[in-house]
């Protein structure tokens, strides 16, 4: 459902030890209305899991969906660039007809 690549993976855990948080903290990854494209992600910590989450585990990174987002992810790469021309999280959505030039908001 969503990969996480290893640059993704590194900064994860560099976050997580620079926070204080459990290792075993989940990385709770949704879509919400907004930004100028239409839907926005939201990438957060968390150590709840509810009901109608989805966990995906992959590359030692536990990944939660609320079952709203599943829908609008499938198939998502999470990535991390930390390059000149910008540094955060992206997200790389086979779904996304059209994104914003920030990345951050994406329409279906």
């Amino acid at each position: 459902m969503i990969k996480v690549k290893d640059s993704a993976r590194d900064k994860i855990h560099e976050l997580l030890d620079s926070e204080g948080k459990s290792q075993s903290s989940y990385v709770r990854v949704g879509v919400k209305g907004g930004g100028c494209s239409g839907l926005m992600y939201n990438l957060e910590f968390d150590s709840d899991l509810n009901e109608e989450d989805k966990l995906i585990e992959d590359n030692q990174i536990k990944v939660v969906v609320d079952k709203k987002s599943v829908l609008y992810l499938a198939g998502t790469e999470l990535d991390y660039t930390g390059g000149l021309n910008g540094k955060g999280f992206t997200f790389i959505n086979p779904n996304a007809s059209r994104t914003c030039g920030c990345g951050e908001s994406f329409s279906i």
